[in-house]
């Protein structure tokens, strides 16, 4: 009979060598797919609450009118503006401006655009019934308007 030794030290190393490859390459991934904020909004934003909200499914479809008092008070004045793609618009120039956001949509889907009105909660009821009324004017019927969960007290 042969006796057969076991071998008892053997040690079992990961390579490592590769590692900052795949790191850069991750890192690489996500500076490319992430979207960045395309527009900083220069109004102020107290978003209402709500007890009853829905998600939308497709986003692409979405376009922000965000209304409020201007941040820059010196340079703007107190009165709520109107703001659309990091300018601020009259309510005259919004058939423009929704013409325009239709035309980066696909044919298909043009009539399916949503306009999402973020608005103060201190703002004025003027000049909302004014965007309205353009929007009705300029074809975009499907109108959300932004706001945050209402948390409930439990007791």
């Amino acid at each position: 009979m042969s006796k057969f030794k076991k071998k008892t030290k053997t040690k079992q190393e990961i390579p490592t060598s590769s590692m900052p490859d795949v790191v850069f390459m991750l890192l690489f991934f996500f500076m490319v797919t992430t979207k960045m904020r395309e527009s900083s909004i220069e109004v102020q934003q107290r978003i209402p609450q709500a007890t009853q909200l829905r998600k939308l499914a497709k986003k692409s479809l979405i376009s922000y009118l965000y209304i409020g008092e201007p941040r820059k008070i010196e340079q703007f004045g107190k009165e709520p503006k109107i703001q659309a793609n990091d300018v601020f618009i009259e309510p005259k120039d919004i058939i423009q401006w929704v013409n325009m956001e239709k035309s980066e949509l696909d044919e298909v889907e043009r009539d399916a655009i949503t306009i999402s009105l973020k608005v103060d909660s201190e703002a004025k009821r003027g000049i909302i019934a004014d965007v309205e009324t353009e929007l009705r004017k300029a074809n975009a019927r499907k109108i959300l308007y932004s706001s945050n969960a209402k948390v409930q007290d439990k007791k």
